[in-house]
């Protein structure tokens, strides 16, 4: 068991690991659970059976034939797949009424069942030499963590090696891997986005912010990569999507696939997040938002190609803003420092601790401070070598693939084992509906004007040369040289053709630099020092698993009672009740909103731009048209709903379900003044957003005629599916 003690450090603080959740049983009992708490540690039980993961969101089966229920805005990525000028799916959304008419989401697209978890730590961590360098010990456990992989994925699944707790424990988490996924419904940006940006991360929201996938597998029901003679995969289990929603003041629990967190990490790494990487992000997103919406309004076709982009831009911006903010007029950063303090005080206060874990936190900090020395220059040279979506990106991805694949599979970088090579070919396929030279043009020429800032002792000495640069040249001779610059590297290079990009796959490092592509020559020239930096990032890991253990060790004695470790990707479950903020201000901020909310914001054009649909079936509902989904305490159909549950990015899509394992909504969002809890989490003002499955019901029914849906749904789980609280 991963806690000290029985009791809880706060209410609803805790993005449990399944196996934690018996140990709360107690403190779940209190809060009106009548089930089963041991049903969540069942990884092949309900209702975990029934989540999975999207690789970067979270979801849930919903029917016996594969149906998944997750986010809207999880979808995006095979609206833009599937959209063109004249039919952007992503504005219009998409219904399939029968199967033949789904979409697939092109390839790359994932759907993962976990189906496993191993406690792996002594296989790991176990019996390493001490004297060990921190360099050996990074391939020490690199070594290891590659042959418990490998063993794992000879039964056929994908699997992976986490640590948790800081490295002082690591588990082996084997997935199903499902490759057909197809896109079944999600309804018009004007409700899956109501609101956009400007509500984004806001309460009160009003956003149907939910879609449907389908998972295909081969006929002997294997994983299978896309093909017409697939058919619908059948999941041991699924959820009862419940038609009452959920009601203030009810315990509900979320299962999903959090991605990270920092709340253990030591206060020079949070400190550094807070005054430099989020405002650094803040600055770069509002410029990049800038010149890629410029952009989009000049060209429809850019315009789908780096949408998505343009929305994961605009979500973390918000996101940083808000830390920002909470962790300085808040307090929260020197409330961290406190908690450190505390820490220090506790191993100093007894000689055995100050022996054991003395050393741990200022070796830490050196760390930091090594980081900390180059940041700015690590940073960009990252970005110009490999933006995501980009032809620079495209060109690194070729040509470390090119010097990798001569390698044993033990020796390469675990990116590039042979068990990644059909994902890097895919990618580089589904590359071409979002990879767009006037999006490349501008975000290069935005990311080596930051290049050529950069002061004496800082410079990129690569880049000076190919490019003609000097820290002494004046603005406008700088900026004609990368006019220059851009202008014959774009030209140069062939990547922009899919082809090209897929018969590269296969050259060797020789072929690739024969080809005289102004993208790979300028990568090869990039590389020497791409892999110094590859080295540091390797000696600085090494140093983490030699006094991560410790410093954890220290945290989870001095906290004294049960912690959840950070979140890593991996499944959690975490509960909490229905509820609203406090009030502010005598201001009321209820836990529901409702369709009368959408009428009075509803402004037709973005973001408020409700469907005439959406809006003629809320008249006829004031009319008297009879729903099963209206709530009469509401005396209206709810649309979303708060609750304490503590959640994070990664969550999105997440089922919501009631204390019957039934599902009630889909978590999508948290609130901008609290988004801070990913460092330190408050008890008091914490909430997340959810949609109520009664909204979804509701618009599948009177909107958008997605009755073939609600009819699969409404079969129910199987008996074998009965809900903790009815075994």
């Amino acid at each position: 068991m991963l806690c000290i003690a029985s009791t809880r450090a706060s209410a609803n603080e805790g993005m449990w690991m399944p196996e934690q959740i018996p140990a709360q049983a107690a403190e779940l009992q209190a809060m009106g659970f009548t089930g089963d708490a041991g049903a969540f540690a069942d990884l092949t039980g309900h209702p975990l059976g029934a989540i999975v993961s999207l690789g970067g969101c979270s979801a849930s089966f919903v029917s016996a034939d594969g149906l998944i229920a997750t986010n809207h805005h999880c979808v995006q990525g095979s609206l833009q797949y599937n959209s063109k000028p004249g039919n952007n799916l992503m504005e219009s959304g998409f219904l399939a009424k029968t199967r033949a008419e789904e979409l697939w989401n092109g390839p790359g697209s994932r759907v993962y069942v976990t189906v496993s978890v191993r406690d792996v730590t002594d296989d790991v961590i176990g019996a390493l030499d001490p004297q060990l360098s921190d360099r050996a010990r990074f391939d020490a456990v690199d070594k290891r963590v590659k042959e418990l992989t490998a063993a794992c994925e000879k039964r056929g699944l994908r699997c992976t090696v986490s640590s948790f707790f800081e490295g002082r424990k690591w588990f082996e988490i084997g997935q199903m891997e499902i490759q057909d996924v197809r896109l079944v419904y999600a309804p018009a940006a004007g409700i899956g986005n109501f609101g956009g940006e400007v509500d984004n991360w806001q309460w009160p929201r009003h956003t149907g912010d939910f879609s449907f996938y389908r998972a295909y597998v081969s006929p002997a029901g294997k994983s299978a990569v896309y093909s017409k003679d697939n058919v619908p995969y059948k999941p041991k289990h699924w959820l009862r999507v419940s038609p009452q929603g959920a009601s203030p003041g009810e315990l509900v629990f979320v299962a999903g696939y959090p991605g990270r967190t920092a709340r253990l990490a030591p206060y020079a790494e949070v400190k550094r997040t807070v005054e430099w990487s989020l405002p650094r992000t803040v600055r770069r997103n509002t410029d990049q938002i800038d010149l890629l919406t410029k952009l989009s309004q000049q060209d429809p076709e850019t315009g789908i190609r780096v949408s998505t982009r343009i929305r994961g831009l605009n979500n973390s911006l918000t996101k940083a803003k808000g830390v920002v903010e909470s962790m300085h007029k808040r307090g929260l950063l020197a409330e961290r420092e406190l908690r450190e303090k505390s820490l220090l005080a506790w191993i100093d206060a007894e000689p055995g601790r100050k022996t054991a874990y003395g050393d741990v936190l200022p070796a830490l900090n050196s760390l930091v401070a090594e980081r900390v020395l180059t940041a700015e220059r690590d940073a960009l040279v990252a970005e110009i070598c490999g933006g995501m979506g980009s032809v620079m990106g495209s060109a690194q991805m070729l040509y470390r693939l090119s010097r990798e694949r001569p390698k044993s599979d033990a020796e390469r970088d675990p990116a590039f084992q042979e068990r990644d090579w059909s994902r890097l070919r895919e990618g580089q396929d589904r590359l071409q509906r979002s990879l767009d030279v006037k999006a490349d043009d501008a975000l290069l020429r935005y990311s080596l004007a930051e290049v050529a800032k950069l002061p004496a002792g800082q410079r990129i000495d690569v880049l000076d040369q190919e490019i003609g640069l000097s820290a002494t040249m004046s603005a406008a001779a700088t900026g004609a040289a990368i006019d220059a610059f851009i202008g014959k590297l774009l030209a140069g290079t062939q990547l922009y053709q899919k082809d090209v990009r897929l018969a590269r796959l296969d050259m060797s490092t020789a072929e690739l630099l024969a080809t005289d592509d102004s993208a790979i020559k300028l990568t090869a020239a990039l590389f020497p020092l791409m892999e110094a930096t590859r080295e540091k990032s390797k000696q600085h890991s090494g140093s983490l698993y030699r006094l991560g253990p410790r410093y954890a060790e220290a945290l989870l004695a001095h906290s004294g009672g049960a912690v959840a470790p950070d979140a890593n990707g991996t499944l959690r479950v975490t509960y909490g009740r229905v509820m609203g903020v406090p009030a502010s201000e005598g201001i009321p901020n209820p836990s529901q909103t409702t369709l009368q909310g959408i009428v009075d914001k509803a402004s037709g054009t973005s973001p408020f731009n409700a469907p005439e649909a959406e809006l003629a079936a809320i008249k006829a509902l004031r009319a008297g048209k009879q729903t099963p989904y209206f709530d009469p305490k509401l005396n209206d159909v709810p649309v979303d709903f708060l609750s304490t549950v503590d959640t994070t990015g990664g969550n999105s899509g997440s089922a919501t379900l009631n204390g019957k394992g039934e599902l009630v909504g889909f978590l999508f969002d948290g609130t901008y003044d609290t988004v801070a809890s990913d460092y330190l989490f408050d008890p008091v003002r914490t909430r997340s957003i959810h949609v109520d499955t009664r909204y979804m019901l509701w618009t599948m029914a009177e909107v958008d005629g997605a009755t073939n849906l609600i009819e699969e749904i409404a079969g129910g789980p199987a008996a074998a599916d009965a809900p903790p609280a009815a075994r």
